[in-house]
């Protein structure tokens, strides 16, 4: 029996276990928790293995799209894995109440640092602490602005603070190009969170009585874990395509990862091997979060497989008739509900096409970012399409919890420090809507209304 092979796009219907496994896990740990919280890892492994079926056996190059797609995975899950242990064998004790103030201040401390050692590593090393000096006073929307503000706006300044940025990167944008483009939509963004977020934390301080005695002190145990923090940070670059004479494992011996994911695995071990036990324990680590993300984000890593080629086609297709204002809704819409990151590169590539370039070319991708003008109006210089797609990929990554990774990770810490937090449907109506959109709305009036 000849088993007939498609030459195009897959069909629609191949969205559907991506459909399904969006909808479980926003309602799996609702309506049926137990169920859920027993069974998720197969539920997710099992709806992406139907699409890598389907890929492997009806696909034209199925096999090499499943085989990119392992690799992107594996990219993925070594470097937050690295930054999750690494960070939790750091201890931070801040000997200070939680205020406003303190608070505020704290926030804005992790969207700088994130800038320096990602939203991932920034997460995991001040979600904790961040909680503690609040502890008797901690609400959900404390933790939800920790996710908007740290775990992903925050990240918007350098190649490091997030996955679609570093791709950029990889691709050619030189990495000193997006601080001085997007620092002031940042800063207007975050400055405004924060500004909302001080009202909110205002109201909290009036309903709490207790007073705890401090020093305003701040103590550190594991420090030696942020010689590990800075290895992997150097170890993102540890990459063929940046320094020329890094060995490709994947070309060598047709492996599904490269030598900056062993390291940053090797690096992953040691720090957990070695880790200070009282920061450990201090830090109440597990592996839970981490376990959670990874088999999660192996089904929707696979199962957006469908989803993502029927959108960059449609990108594609329409590029030329895209305007400014629609790379910047389309790529946020997304990056909400799909991974920021290969939503990213396919309206990076629709933009690219619409000049008249190849993503595949640096060269063409560093004078894309420099600015050409519009080959169809003349006004619209390509670097603001570039702008439109970094700020919308990696701000909209705060809309769901699904949006970047860090989301699921400091949400489960929360949840196992019994903060009632909102499941899925509720973060986005109760809170990400209602908070982000205004933002994005002002943002796309003042920047990219064209």
């Amino acid at each position: 029996m000849v088993v007939p092979v498609l030459h195009h796009l897959p069909p629609l219907w191949t969205v559907t276990p991506f459909a399904i496994l969006l909808m479980l896990i926003a309602t799996g740990p609702l309506l049926f928790h137990r169920f859920w919280e027993h069974h998720y890892p197969k539920i997710a492994i099992g709806l992406g293995s139907l699409v890598a079926l389907f890929y492997l056996f009806f696909m034209e190059h199925g096999s090499q799209t499943l085989l990119h797609t392992v690799e992107e995975y594996f990219s993925f899950i070594a470097l937050i894995s690295a930054l999750f242990i690494v960070s939790g064998g750091i201890l931070i004790k801040i000997d200070r109440q939680g205020t406003p103030a303190m608070n505020t201040f704290l926030l804005f401390l992790g969207a700088l640092v994130a800038n320096v050692i990602g939203t991932t590593g920034a997460s995991m090393l001040l979600i904790r602490p961040y909680m503690r000096i609040n502890e008797g006073r901690l609400k959900p929307f404390h933790i939800l602005f920790f996710i908007f503000i740290v775990s992903n706006i925050g990240g918007g300044l350098t190649p490091i603070g997030d996955p679609p940025l570093f791709l950029g990167f990889l691709k050619g944008v030189p990495f000193f190009w997006v601080l001085p483009k997007v620092w002031l939509p940042w800063l207007l963004t975050v400055l405004g969170l924060l500004l909302l977020f001080f009202v909110l934390d205002s109201r909290v301080k009036s309903e709490c009585s207790a007073k705890v005695e401090s020093q305003g002190g701040v103590s550190i145990k594991g420090a030696k874990n942020f010689v590990f923090l800075a290895l992997v940070i150097g170890a993102v670059f540890l990459d063929p395509t940046i320094i020329d004479g890094v060995p490709s494992l994947r070309e060598l011996f047709h492996l599904p990862f490269g030598i900056r994911e062993v390291i940053l695995l090797v690096i992953a071990v040691l720090s957990y091997k070695t880790a200070d036990r009282e920061a450990l324990k201090g830090n109440e680590f597990n592996f839970e979060p981490i376990k959670e993300v990874a088999f999660l984000f192996s089904g929707i890593f696979f199962t957006m497989i469908p989803a993502l080629t029927l959108v960059g086609s449609y990108a594609a297709s329409q590029a030329e008739a895209f305007s400014v204002s629609r790379f910047y809704w389309l790529t946020g819409t997304l990056s909400g509900a799909l991974d920021n990151a290969p939503t990213y590169l396919n309206f990076l590539a629709a933009a690219t096409g619409k000049f008249g370039m190849d993503i595949g070319s640096p060269a063409d991708i560093q004078r894309f970012a420099h600015g050409i003008a519009s080959p169809i109006t003349g006004d619209v210089s390509s670097d603001i399409y570039l702008m439109a797609i970094s700020i919308a990929s990696v701000f909209f990554g705060a809309m769901t919890y699904i949006g970047n990774a860090p989301n699921f990770m400091v949400k489960n810490i929360a949840a196992q420090a019994e903060v009632d937090m909102p499941d899925f449907l509720e973060y986005l109506f109760k809170y990400s809507l209602p908070v982000l959109l205004p933002f994005f709305i002002v943002l796309w009036l003042l920047f990219f209304n064209y």
